[in-house]
């Protein structure tokens, strides 16, 4: 057996970081419906944005070791207001509604719009918005919209690739290529795209590890 690399045990201590983090007991804090409610919090902020019945809710439960902590469902469009989540007093976690199908009324769905995008514009303890994009469908005009809007209000967001185990790797690829093709014009994107599932657990270590380096 070989020791690891600087290199290596950097990536290690990285990854049991994030594993402690999110261990750690993570609550439910504050919903907001109107742009009223949003609380005034003192924790960074990490926020988890994509279509309706991309994975999100699924997402926020792998990371966080539970299976109710954001509310799954077969109908798209649930989340119906920003969810804060107080993880181990370190770090907020913010489940947004997700974007499109959604079966309400075109007056309720511009209100989440306009409650959304100002979050987004104008949250001091934002540090990253996490996009989810479904590796089988790759970006849609919806997720470019918000894309632009965060590119315009210089609010650093990551691509975070769901449901890779439904994909074959072929076409993961390709998709991958596509996503690094589009996210080198979008000057507000993080470079890195990350590669998840979580039915499976694929990089939900890593993307622990990821978040938890803006808790500091």
């Amino acid at each position: 057996m070989t020791d690891m690399t600087d290199q290596e045990q950097q990536e290690a201590a990285r990854i049991e970081k994030g594993r402690l983090l999110f261990a750690k007991e993570c609550t439910f804090v504050a919903g907001a419906a109107t742009l009223a409610m949003l609380p005034d919090l003192p924790l960074n902020e990490v926020a988890f944005a994509g279509r309706s019945n991309v994975g999100k809710s699924s997402l926020i439960n792998a990371l966080t070791n539970r299976n109710t902590l954001a509310r799954t469902s077969n109908t798209p469009g649930r989340t119906q207001q920003i969810n804060f989540f107080d993880l181990g007093g370190q770090l907020y976690l913010v489940d947004l509604p997700g974007h499109g199908y959604a079966k309400v009324s075109k007056e309720k769905i511009a209100a989440w719009t306009d409650l959304v995008n100002t979050y987004l514009q104008g949250r001091a303890k934002l540090r990253r918005v996490c996009l989810l994009i479904d590796c089988r469908h790759g970006f849609k005009d919806v997720d470019r919209e918000i894309m632009s809007m965060l590119d315009v209000a210089a609010v650093n967001y990551q691509i975070i690739l769901t449901k890779i185990d439904k994909s074959k790797k072929a076409d993961l690829d390709k998709i991958i290529e596509k996503t690094k093709s589009e996210l080198a014009k979008r000057p507000a994107a993080h470079p890195d795209i990350l590669l998840t599932s979580s039915a499976k657990g694929l990089g939900i270590e890593e993307l622990r590890a990821e978040l938890t380096s803006l808790a500091e």
